[in-house]
């Protein structure tokens, strides 16, 4: 049900900003439209509706998981019932008094909350790579539609993220978003400052230069969208010419095909643009500098479930900043990362290095919790060479198969390690991370197909489905465990506000129960401020570190072998960026996380052990955390005991079940301030060189480029001895200092309502409340079916993997012999 017009404009519930006379508008519409309503409509036809979705929801998965999920899917809905038909009994308890108790008001309101949270939240496994390292190939296998995706070959794909999922749709469908009239302004202004050329007295060029890459590719978008000739055409003049391809008003193009086929025939123009003669482009492809991203919705898929998104992300990012952004913000909402590198390009090269490192920092800003290399191509290998550079001959290896599956193996073993190595160096020592058992895949999408050399399984595209799958499944069951467990303590809630007697006594809320609250309160903040000092050592070394390297790395940044020819304009995009350059052809330019570089070395052990995930260890956030909830838990026994409840009783359940819920809530908050705290070093000195870049961006005429790099070098020495790196410090302080104070307010205030709802007091006590029985002991039947679901999983989970022993294995794919 949709209860969106039960909010009030600022989000929140219904009865959060009335007064105590006054009869809100909107519950006295969802009355009315609850009278006009047959509940019966609502019974068995929708229960028909979902088991036909939830049967097509699953069949990605093998049996055991499927019977699992529709047991989580089952106790979802029935506590999403049981809210709703509780909701309902309150709203309409309420409806005519003069006055709510605040109590009430928080019971609704949570309700209304939980009710309308959504089910999942979308799994996105990131595709980090280069182009032509095989993503679009490896995707197209993954999902089991060979060339869905177009893939690089002589064509040159855009730098659009790409988004892949499956739905309960019927067609095959894909949206391209495409940038709004004020992002292409934005960076059709910067397109045109970076192709300006100053011209002298007699119209001569007055700084003769060779075209590099950057200016290129600036080339390229404005002759596509305004045709030959549009580089040399100032920025007002192209304002007011009309775009060659077709844009809609909505900037929202969408297709839709009942076959994969047929959508992939109609996406290949908006994601592919072809070298040639432009001016014979269809209207599709001539707009493809405008595409932000797109996103491709699959129906019913049997190989990836519903709630995951496999996103194509580009390796370098993009000149225009709302894309960069958007690449930015999409590689760390990914909570898998799989850094896809060609088999021949997998052993060493700055490119697949920087996009490790990308991969890495976004475990420490971002939601990341799991970092893979997926090495492509892996059919690709000349036998003879491989012989020759082994040392083997022709003894050991007698086929194709055989050294393809040898030097598999080798890879993983070999790269396993390093990636390991480089990981200790950034992650804590007892990182999750660093337990995985597989951190190196070696697939082949070609051979998946044709299994000329490999069977399906030896590609291992299965072992990426399989490792996606369980990702799912487990996500499934922690969040209905917490939506069921939450939900029970609301159940008891309503059970409190019908009761006689108060939860607490007066003596133990006012004497006691509040005073221990504050003093844990107390031990909480120190504790916090306790966990960030382990920063300060770490912070001060690197600011050390980073003033004594300044000079070698604007050096490497500056200096070029060819000197700089191909350099200028390049220099000039990175200015306008202010320091940050990245393009669909070159290594993505960040001068100021190459400055910054030296202090997250130091800093980034200590930063990803205070915001580990899992298993908290003594440096963690969430281990102070939990000893709060856990003192608070303890007292809550305490205090049952003294009155006479039960062990497992109602009343210790509400309280013990409202602390979790409360403090359960700050871990979103900390990840949604976790990236802030950690980009504040490289935010601080973007920002402190800021001048100095709008000033280089403007150098025009004879020898510009030694003009620009001289403006950066003064810039950034001035910046360094006024303090760059000891203000950046600073702002991660303040950055820390803030997240400290959130907490700490956030606690307060939840703990003190959650005492209030206890108190004996009057304004926490409501004694007219419907008869909400059936729905507790429906809710504590639902809350003791957790345990026998994952029971039950786990049975056939054991019961799958012996059969799967006892199975004969698959034969080998024929003609493997040399």
């Amino acid at each position: 049900m949709n209860l969106d017009f039960l909010k009030s404009k600022e989000g929140r519930g219904p009865l959060e900003q009335q007064g105590s006379s006054a009869h809100p508008q909107p519950v006295i519409l969802y009355i009315l439209c609850l009278s006009l309503v047959d509940c019966d409509l609502f019974k068995e036809p929708v229960k028909k509706r979902r088991r036909s979705h939830r049967d097509q929801q699953f069949q990605a998965f093998p049996s055991a998981e499927q019977s699992a999920l529709k047991e989580y899917e089952k106790l979802e809905s029935r506590t999403r019932r049981v809210l709703s038909n509780t909701y309902q009994k309150m709203i309409q308890s309420v409806f005519l008094d003069d006055s709510i108790p605040s109590g009430l008001k928080y019971l609704i309101n949570r309700l209304l909350a939980l009710i309308e949270k959504p089910p999942l939240e979308p799994i996105y496994v990131g595709f980090l790579g280069s182009t032509g390292a095989g993503k679009s190939s490896l995707i197209n296998a993954l999902i089991q539609q060979a060339m869905f995706l177009p893939v690089s070959g002589e064509s040159i794909c855009t730098s659009c993220i790409v988004q892949v999922s499956s739905g309960c749709c019927e067609q095959y469908e894909a949206k391209i978003h495409l940038l709004s009239d004020q992002e292409w302004k934005a960076e059709l202004k910067d397109l045109t400052t970076l192709l300006h050329r100053a011209a002298g007295p007699k119209g001569e060029e007055v700084d003769l230069w060779t075209r590099d890459d950057a200016a290129e590719e600036a080339a390229q978008k404005l002759q596509m969208l305004y045709g030959w000739g549009a580089e040399r055409r100032p920025y007002e003049d192209l304002l007011r010419t009309k775009l060659r391809g077709r844009i809609p008003t909505s900037r929202t193009i969408t297709l839709k095909a009942e076959e994969a086929g047929e959508l992939s025939v109609k996406l290949d123009p908006y994601i592919r643009t072809q070298r040639g003669d432009w001016d014979g482009e269809s209207a599709e492809t001539q707009i493809w500098p405008l595409i932000k991203y797109v996103e491709v919705i699959l129906p019913k898929s049997a190989l990836i479930p519903e709630g995951v998104v496999l996103v194509d992300i580009p390796g370098t990012g993009d000149f225009n900043s709302k894309r960069d952004e958007m690449w930015k913000k999409t590689i760390d909402k990914c909570s898998v990362i799989w850094v896809v590198s060609d088999v021949e390009r997998v052993s060493g090269g700055k490119a697949h290095e920087d996009l490790l490192n990308e991969s890495i920092k976004a475990c420490q800003r971002g939601f990341c919790k799991d970092i893979a290399l997926v090495v492509t191509k892996t059919d690709k290998l000349h036998l003879w060479e491989y012989l020759r550079e082994r040392k083997m001959g022709n003894q050991a290896i007698q086929s194709q198969r055989e050294a393809v599956l040898q030097r598999n193996e080798i890879i993983k073993l070999q790269r396993n390690r390093i990636l390991k190595e480089k990981l200790k160096r950034k992650l804590p020592a007892d990182s999750k991370l660093l337990e995985a058992s597989d951190l190196v895949y070696t697939v082949s999408a070609h051979e998946y197909w044709q299994q000329a050399l490999l069977t399906e399984e030896e590609s291992e595209i299965p072992k990426l489905r399989e490792y996606i799958r369980k990702r799912l499944l487990d996500k499934k069951r922690r969040l209905v465990t917490k939506y069921v467990t939450e939900a029970f303590g609301l159940l008891l809630l309503t059970d409190t506000f019908n009761s006689e007697e108060s939860l607490l006594t007066e003596h133990l809320n006012m004497g006691g129960l509040r005073r221990f609250v504050e003093e844990k309160m107390e031990l909480l903040e120190k504790s916090i401020e306790q966990c960030f000092s382990r920063m300060e050592q770490p912070l001060q070394a690197g600011v050390q570190v980073a003033r004594a390297s300044y000079r070698r790395i604007l050096g490497t940044f500056l200096v070029r072998s060819r000197g700089n020819q191909g350099f200028h304009q390049t220099l000039k995009a990175v200015c306008l960026k202010n320091g940050v350059y990245a393009s669909r052809t070159l290594a993505r330019i960040d001068l100021n996380g190459a400055l910054s570089q030296p202090i997250y070395d130091q800093i980034d052990p200590v930063f990803g052990g205070i915001f580990r995930d899992g298993k908290p260890t003594g440096s963690a956030l969430m281990l102070h955390i939990d000893a709060f909830k856990h003192s608070l838990e303890e007292r809550m026994a305490e205090i049952g005991i003294r009155n006479g409840w039960k062990y497992d009783g109602y009343k210790r359940g509400f309280l013990i079940q409202e602390i979790s819920a409360i403090l359960g809530g700050l871990e979103s908050h900390i990840l949604r301030r976790k990236r802030r705290i950690y980009e504040s070093v490289t935010s601080s000195i973007q920002n402190d060189l800021k001048p100095c870049y709008e000033e280089a961006a403007q150098i025009t005429g004879k020898k510009a480029c030694e003009r620009m790099k001289d403006i950066i070098r003064r810039g950034v020495e001035r910046q360094v001895a006024e303090g760059m790196f000891e203000r950046a410090q600073e702002r991660m302080w303040h950055q820390f200092r803030q997240l400290k104070h959130g907490i700490t307010e956030k606690v307060k205030g939840s703990i003190t309502t959650m005492l209030t709802l206890a108190s004996p007091q009057g304004d926490g006590l409501y004694k007219e409340l419907a008869d909400v029985r059936s729905e507790q002991k429906e809710m504590e039947k639902l809350h003791r079916s957790l345990r026998e679901v994952a029971e039950n999983a786990q049975l056939r989970r054991g019961m799958q993997d012996f059969l799967l022993r006892m199975s004969p294995s698959k034969a080998g794919p024929h003609g493997t012999k040399l």
